[in-house]
């Protein structure tokens, strides 16, 4: 199974000097899979050890930092003798703050050896106040496969390679064959155990089997590894996003969680799933102004989880519903695609999303893009509804440069707007860049 991240992990192993990378993200988003096919590909040899329940571990690195000492201990665990062409490999650190710690050390005393760390935790171990290697180590961010990814995992690439040629109309020619995927992965999603499960059986009741399984897996974790008051409201929370997600107006109601609920009451249950990777926050801004940050309204924000497939899985969307778009999907469509949408722009590195909407409610921007100094509203339809509310109102109110929308719809560019089709996502960065030059 191909992975974009591999082509981050190479320029990481060619620059001088690499620093130990961490690469974050939900359990079961593939990083051990990740590391150990990269290391394979790339080194001759690898140090694999994982932290979880490993008493040795956690006594090796209790006492101090030196890393000869250190060296030994990891060469013992894995049996491995480690040198510079080993990639040494810290799976589930979490467990062992004092392992992330000594990536400090290893940084400033030994960086000729080249170690790649993974936790699904990362977030809730640094609240519990952990010693971390800041300015130390380096980050790479794991999500579900992408659509792109999901073309190619099912032998689809030269729909890749004709998305990259950005042959408008050679692209629209074979819509129909982009749309039926697209469907697909609404259903399936990028976790690669349901992705593999597909790739193998093409049977999506197995699919649903493996995201139930997924979707269980996590509530475990709950009780696992979250504080004992919390985990009520942190599964009322997770079970809640449906519900939030599939109201028109998306910003996030505390009241939707639990009846009469207020945001002090559940605030550390959202935190917790956000530093476990489970899910996002999108804030409001006041001011569709960059750097947008400065314009955050922290009172209005909206949630999105890590995959399009467990969202409606948990949304417990059956197949017939999301490919054959019935009724019942027809209600929630607008909820899986923009999820769909935050999930394709995350996965590109497209960082420091927002939201805009009037003041008096009558308008809103599904996302702003930032870009060079320059913000472009990007408004969601799940189907062709070509109707542009939203956006008029806000290009009479501040102008921008060019406005976006996505949609079923086929690619046209009118001056101030542009459409441009969900399969298509994965370009809107290259397309930014062009219209910025404009």
């Amino acid at each position: 199974m191909y992975r974009l991240a591999i082509e981050k992990l190479k320029k990481w192993h060619d620059s001088p000097r690499p620093k130990p990378l961490i690469i974050r993200g939900a359990r079961q988003v593939g990083k051990t899979w990740l590391m150990k096919t990269f290391g394979q590909r790339n080194y001759q040899n690898i140090a694999y050890i994982n932290f979880e329940n490993n008493k040795r571990m956690q006594n090796l690195f209790k006492d101090d930092f030196n890393v000869e000492r250190i060296l030994t201990g990891l060469q013992i665990e894995s049996a491995e003798v480690i040198k510079s062409d080993t990639l040494i490999i810290f799976d589930e650190v979490q467990e062992v703050p004092t392992a992330l710690t000594s990536l400090k050390y290893f940084q400033e005393t030994a960086p000729e050896f080249h170690i790649l760390a993974a936790g699904s935790a990362l977030g809730v171990l640094l609240h519990q106040g952990a010693s971390f290697p800041v300015g130390k180590v380096d980050f790479l961010d794991l999500y579900p496969l992408n659509f792109v990814e999901f073309l190619i995992a099912t032998g689809n690439q030269a729909l890749v390679d004709l998305l990259k040629s950005q042959d408008f109309r050679l692209i629209t020619d074979f819509k129909t064959n982009y749309i039926d995927l697209l469907r697909t992965y609404y259903f399936v999603g990028g976790m690669p155990e349901a992705v593999q499960v597909y790739l193998d059986t093409k049977n999506l009741a197995q699919v649903r089997e493996v995201q139930q399984r997924l979707l269980l897996a996590y509530e475990q974790d709950f009780s696992k590894h979250a504080p004992y008051d919390q985990i009520p409201k942190i599964r009322q929370t997770w079970n809640s996003i449906p519900n939030q997600l599939s109201r028109e107006n998306r910003k996030y109601v505390y009241g939707l969680v639990k009846k009469g609920a207020r945001a002090r009451e559940f605030e550390l249950a959202l935190l917790w799933l956000q530093d476990s990777a489970l899910i996002q926050k999108v804030f409001r801004v006041t001011k569709p102004e960059p750097p947008l940050n400065v314009y955050q309204d922290n009172s209005a924000f909206k949630v999105y989880i890590l995959d399009v497939g467990l969202l409606s899985a948990l949304s417990q969307l059956d197949a017939v519903s999301i490919l054959g778009g019935n009724d019942i999907f027809m209600q929630f469509k607008g909820a899986l695609t923009e999820q769909y949408i935050f999930q394709q722009l995350t996965s590109d590195d497209i960082h420091g999303l927002f939201y805009w909407s009037a003041d008096n409610g009558m308008a809103e921007i599904d996302f702003l893009l930032q870009k060079e100094g320059k913000v472009f509203p990007l408004e969601v339809k799940a189907e062709e509804n070509l109707q542009a509310k939203s956006l008029k109102v806000f290009r009479q109110q501040f102008n921008p440069h060019k406005s976006i929308r996505t949609s079923m719809s086929d690619y046209r560019d009118e001056g101030w707007l542009v459409n441009i089709p969900l399969y298509m996502m994965n370009l809107v960065d290259t397309l930014l860049t062009h219209y910025h030059q404009q």
